[in-house]
């Protein structure tokens, strides 16, 4: 007997956020299943080896990793949200990759110690953005007019920037028209809206402010100003 696929979720991962458009842009209905990573369950333990989210139960079989998930997910239902073309599907993969690494870098800038340290973030997320341009075609999606995977990866990334932008102007935009566009499509689309619970916003910003982060810091500024 079948049973409903079952994503094991946190309430801010990234991650979790992509396997769950990728869900949406298919039509796969699936239970979210949130846990607190701080006290992991025993249960979750069982079926997450590397103890991280997300993790995809189907039929009670576990498949973690989010990038195996939705090779999983591309893999057995349509639409196909990689080319069919082999070049150019090694092309997205590699662009998945640098939304990874892009992410890693975000988490870099959060946890920055000091003024110098999150400046130094701030640069290197620009000089990515501006690869990202330059990557870009005329959209309104990374690689034309179809949604894609890589597109599933980068709609949860450019969140973050929704709270941080808020805080103040790093400079991040500015000349960078294509990924502005980019940008602005995905914050609109239905799946992406999806990913994110309600409380997700709220959540990442009692998360920043607790890092004792120099962005924590200038947050706590920034909203003293706003009061």
């Amino acid at each position: 007997m079948s049973h409903p696929l079952i994503l094991v979720s946190h309430l801010l991962c990234p991650y979790v956020q992509r396997a769950a458009i990728v869900l949406h842009e298919k039509g796969i209905a699936f239970e979210r299943r949130d846990i607190d990573l701080a006290r992991k369950p025993a249960w979750f333990l069982e079926v997450s080896p590397l103890g991280k989210t997300p993790v995809l139960l189907v039929d009670r079989e576990a498949v973690f990793e989010s990038a195996v998930i939705c090779e999983y997910l591309d893999e057995t239902s349509m639409p196909a949200l990689h080319p069919a073309d082999p070049l150019q599907r090694a092309r997205h993969r590699a662009w998945m990759e640098f939304g990874s690494s892009v992410l890693n870098t975000i988490a870099a800038f959060y946890n920055a110690s000091d003024a110098r340290a999150l400046t130094a973030r701030a640069a290197e997320l620009r000089l990515r953005f501006e690869q990202l341009e330059a990557a870009l075609g005329e959209g309104p999606f990374f690689a034309g007019p179809r949604f894609s995977m890589v597109d599933a990866v980068f709609g949860p990334v450019f969140r973050y920037f929704e709270t941080f932008d808020l805080i103040a102007d790093f400079g991040w935009w500015a000349g960078l028209p294509r990924l502005q566009a980019w940008r602005d499509q995905l914050r609109s689309r239905p799946s992406i809206r999806a990913a994110a619970t309600p409380d997700y916003a709220a959540g990442l910003q009692r998360f920043l402010q607790a890092r004792g982060s120099e962005l924590s810091r200038r947050m706590a500024g920034a909203m003293g100003a706003a009061g």
